[in-house]
């Protein structure tokens, strides 16, 4: 399968050429959103985040829009800070450069320029000069073993457990056989089948630290004196045919295959190995996606059962769908439909095989459904309380 992608000067590779206008708090977001429409191959994030922030949150949120911004998707970065923010902008622009050095950069404060008016109009003119820098940049032959896949699952219900799982979970072997780093995240959706997972771990430190993430995610439910079935299986997971967490989470743990657990990481953190690896993020998917985007996936699988049009702003998802009239009626913001599992038309291995030429067409160009529709979520995981 030839494969073609943007090498960076930092040796990774990207699929995609955007320019990334990166707001540092949420005062920014504005700003940033008027630079992005007015340069071509922009995008740009919002969120709430980056001030009244204490600790490990002030310091997740600085690793995941630094992560974001580092991603090989992303061909330059104009970052926008207010200027009185906890995440100022021009330690974020610090982190990005050590990580991407050589990268077109270029960090705007808006109290130093004035206001709004004159930040957007520096913005402006940096994204032009940079969009006659990257649109020059070509695409070379590249490998699967310098990508990194990530997987995720929203709006279950009991196909998704039945078919898209399943299937991705073949396809998720077949990439770690070729020598790519795939992420398993959704700590939430594993409790209960966390021991099934546990028992592939590379050695018993992996096994340890994911079962502790596991029950640290049950903790945090209950110190708000909560059960997190409150909130998972959602409503539409249950009115789809899912009844508990645990039969969720079986469903959620076939996504990964049969491959080894490598290693567990923190929120928006890179992997350092090759193979498979869990990410310690929330179900909730869009902060989900958001981490494992700043952890340096460059595509996303993405399975549905309900349906849910949603992607990233940096890395392209393939929304896989294992219910036929979800596909059907839905169709717009569908890739794939497996839903021929289902109907007894195809099996799990023809679906893996006809999900895995989609990733080969996508990682060389080819738009999802959610890239033609601008379909962009982000939002970051929030740890405590709003100071």
């Amino acid at each position: 399968m030839k494969l073609t992608g943007y090498r960076r000067k930092d040796g990774s590779v990207g699929i995609r050429n955007h320019i990334l206008v990166l707001p540092t708090v949420v005062c920014a977001n504005e700003v940033a959103r008027a630079v992005a429409e007015k340069v071509p191959g922009a995008v740009a994030v919002n969120h709430q985040h980056g001030c009244a922030q204490l600790g490990v949150d002030a310091d997740q949120t600085k690793r995941t829009l630094a992560g974001l911004g580092s991603n090989p998707n992303v061909a330059a970065v104009i970052v926008v800070g207010l200027g009185c923010e906890t995440v100022l902008a021009p330690s974020v622009a610090r982190v990005i450069e050590s990580s991407r050095p050589g990268m077109p950069m270029k960090h705007l404060v808006i109290q130093d320029l004035g206001g709004t008016d004159n930040a957007i109009e520096v913005g402006i003119q940096s994204g032009m000069e940079m969009y006659q820098i990257v649109s020059q940049y070509k695409r070379e032959p590249i490998e699967f073993g310098e990508l990194t896949i990530s997987l995720e699952c929203g709006g279950s219900d009991v196909t998704s457990g039945i078919a898209s799982n399943p299937a991705v979970g073949a396809v998720s072997d077949m990439l770690v056989k070729k020598g790519s780093t795939v992420i398993l995240s959704e700590t939430s959706e594993l409790i209960g089948a966390e021991h099934i997972l546990a028992e592939r771990a590379v050695n018993e430190k992996v096994k340890a630290r994911l079962l502790a993430v596991v029950k640290g995610m049950e903790q945090k439910a209950l110190q708000m004196g909560v059960s997190i079935t409150g909130g998972n299986p959602s409503p539409g997971n249950i009115e789809g045919g899912l009844t508990t967490i645990e039969e969720k989470s079986l469903g959620c743990v076939y996504k990964g295959g049969t491959s080894p657990v490598m290693e567990v990481i923190e929120y928006a953190e890179a992997p350092t190995q090759k193979g498979l690896v869990v990410m310690d993020t929330p179900g909730h998917d869009i902060e989900s996606m958001t981490g494992m985007a700043a952890g340096g996936s460059q595509i996303c699988l993405f399975t549905t059962g309900r349906g849910t049009p949603m992607g990233s702003p940096v890395m392209p998802v393939i929304k896989i769908c294992g219910n036929p009239i979800t596909s059907k009626k839905m169709s717009c913001n569908i890739d794939i439909n497996i839903g021929t599992i289902i109907e007894g038309h195809e099996t799990l291995d023809k679906a893996a095989e006809r999900i895995m030429k989609e990733i080969v067409e996508v990682i060389n160009g080819k738009s999802t459904a959610a890239e033609q529709r601008r379909m962009f979520g982000f939002a970051i995981n929030r740890i405590g309380p709003t100071m």
